[in-house]
């Protein structure tokens, strides 16, 4: 893949964290699975604002689904996503 596309991607994955609500989410999924209910309620906000989050985590790959009857479980797709989140956090941290 040439540069330009990489540096393209790159910038469009990142803006998966560039919101509170979607970092929580990713911290949140470290645990395992979890359903939309379980994250609003941990989160404190209602469903459908969390779905729009997962949507977006969904759309960037950050994150995959699994229906069990009438429940949606999100789990994260790459664990790597992981490493990612705590260098960024450290970075900050020791600011």
């Amino acid at each position: 893949m040439e540069d330009e596309k990489i540096y393209s991607k790159h910038a469009e994955a990142c803006k998966a964290f560039t919101n509170e609500t979607r970092l929580k989410i990713i911290d949140l999924l470290r645990d395992g699975e979890k359903s939309v209910g379980e994250l609003a309620e941990s989160i404190g906000l209602n469903q459908p604002n969390i779905s729009q989050h997962l949507n977006k985590l969904k759309n960037k790959d950050f994150v995959e689904k699994r229906r069990e009857g009438n429940r949606i479980y999100y789990s994260i797709k790459d664990e790597k996503i992981f490493d990612a989140f705590d260098l960024i956090r450290e970075i900050i941290i020791e600011e």
